[in-house]
Order: C-alpha cells, then sequence, then structure tokens
C-alpha cells in the first residue's frame, strides 16, 4: 500500500510541475506574441485610439464651424438681396 501512495504522490507532484512549467510557457509565448504585433503595428504606422479620438473631435468641431458659417453666409446672402 505504501508503494502505491507513494507512486501516486511521485505522479501527483509530476503533473503539478508541468502544469507549472505549461503556465510559465504560456506567459512566455503570450508575452513574445504581444511584443511581435506591437512591433508589427508600429512598422505599420497605425494611430492610437487616443490619436484617433483627437482627430475625430477636430472634425466634429470642423463640421460645427461650417454649419455655423455657412447659416451666417445665407443670413447675409438675404440681407444682400433684400437691401
Amino acid at each position: 500500500m505504501a508503494g502505491n501512495n507513494k507512486l501516486f504522490d511521485d505522479l501527483s507532484q509530476l503533473m503539478t510541475n508541468a502544469m507549472g512549467v505549461a503556465q510559465g510557457a504560456k506567459t512566455e509565448a503570450e508575452t513574445a506574441m504581444k511584443g511581435f504585433i506591437d512591433r508589427w503595428m508600429a512598422d505599420r504606422d497605425f494611430v492610437t485610439r487616443e490619436e484617433f479620438e483627437a482627430v475625430r473631435a477636430m472634425a466634429a468641431r470642423a463640421r460645427e464651424e461650417n454649419t455655423a458659417l455657412a447659416a451666417r453666409l445665407a443670413a447675409l446672402e438675404e440681407k444682400l438681396s433684400k437691401g
């Protein structure tokens, strides 16, 4: 019986160690893949989310200004045509 317990203890320890190695390999692979993707994206000059949002806000302000200027121009044209 003691031999069986030792066998199961050794097998359990082996499986625990194997899971630790697998977890370490997983973490290392994830880190390597993230580094590869970061370098790949940097080489392609993709913009960051922050840069995209800043340009989007600038475009929205420009549209608002264009709308206001178009309304002002229409009012001036109407005033000139009556006067």
